[in-house]
C-alpha cells in the first residue's frame, strides 16, 4: 500500500472519528462452521461453537484494507495477529507507514501512525489499545473513549458484512477450505460495493462507553508505544 493511500485513510479517521494518526481499526470476528471432519476441538471457540477467524483491519469507509482468514475458532485475537503477516511486516517495518508527525498545531512531538484495537491486542509502535482499569483519570477516560470511536469502525464493517451476505447467518456447513473461499469472496465484494456506491452507513451498529477495560494477559509494548500512547 502506498504512503499516499496511509495518509487518505489517516484524514477518513481523523474526519469521522476525532482520531488523529490513525492508519486502521482492527479487530477478529468468530465465522460459525458446522463442526469440519477430523477437526477436533481445534474451531470449538469459547463462545461455545465452531468457528474460523476473520481477522480484519479496515478503513474510515467501512472497507477492509487488511483480512487474515482461516485460523482456528480457538485462537485468540492476539495470537492469529502475531502469527500474521501484517505483524511480520509492522515489525519489519516494510509497510511504508508514514513517519511519525504531530497531532495538533499546538503540539509539535511527532507521535507514529497507529492501527486501533480492543484490549486484545498489545501495544506497540504502530498498534495502539484502550487504557486499562476502572479508576482512569479524565484524559485517559477521554483516550479511551476516542479511541473507541476509531475502533468502532471494525465491528460496524464486520456488521454491513454479515448483514449483506446473510450466508453468515448461519454455520457454513463446507469443508474448511471452501468456507475460506468464501469468507475471502465476500471481503471482496465488500469491498468492492463500498466503492462502487460509496454511502456512509449511519454509526448505529456500535456505542463507545467511556468506562475503564480490565487487564488482559497479552504482550506489552516498549516505552515509546506506551509514552505515545500517554501523549
Amino acid at each position: 500500500m502506498s504512503k499516499e493511500r496511509w495518509e487518505e485513510m489517516t484524514k477518513g479517521f481523523e474526519k469521522y472519528a476525532n482520531f488523529p494518526n490513525c492508519i486502521g481499526a482492527i479487530d477478529g470476528k468468530h465465522i460459525r462452521l458446522v463442526q469440519p471432519r477430523g477437526s477436533g476441538s481445534l474451531y470449538y471457540n469459547y463462545k461455545s461453537f465452531f468457528s474460523t477467524m476473520l481477522l480484519a483491519v479496515c478503513d474510515a469507509n467501512y472497507s477492509f484494507t487488511y483480512v487474515d482468514i482461516g485460523a482456528y475458532g480457538k485462537s485468540s485475537d492476539s495470537a492469529i495477529f502475531t502469527h500474521s503477516l501484517l505483524y511480520k511486516k509492522l515489525v519489519e517495518n516494510t509497510l511504508d507507514v508514514p513517519d511519525p508527525e504531530p497531532i495538533s498545531t499546538d503540539d509539535t512531538r511527532c507521535l507514529p501512525h497507529v492501527t486501533v484495537g480492543d484490549e486484545a491486542f498489545g501495544i506497540m509502535e504502530n498498534i495502539m489499545r484502550p487504557y486499562s482499569g476502572k479508576h482512569l483519570s479524565y484524559k485517559k477516560n477521554i483516550f479511551n473513549y476516542r479511541l473507541s470511536r476509531a475502533r468502532r469502525y471494525i465491528e460496524c464493517t464486520f456488521g454491513i458484512l454479515a448483514n449483506m451476505w446473510r450466508i453468515f447467518h448461519r454455520p457454513l456447513n463446507v469443508n474448511i477450505d471452501f468456507a475460506e473461499d468464501i469468507i475471502k469472496a465476500c471481503c471482496i465484494l465488500h469491498n468492492y460495493i463500498r466503492t462502487r456506491d460509496g454511502h456512509r452507513y449511519e454509526d448505529i451498529l456500535y456505542q463507545p462507553s467511556m468506562v475503564g477495560l480490565h487487564e488482559s494477559n497479552v504482550p506489552r509494548g516498549g516505552m515509546s508505544a506506551t509514552s505515545a500512547q500517554d501523549r
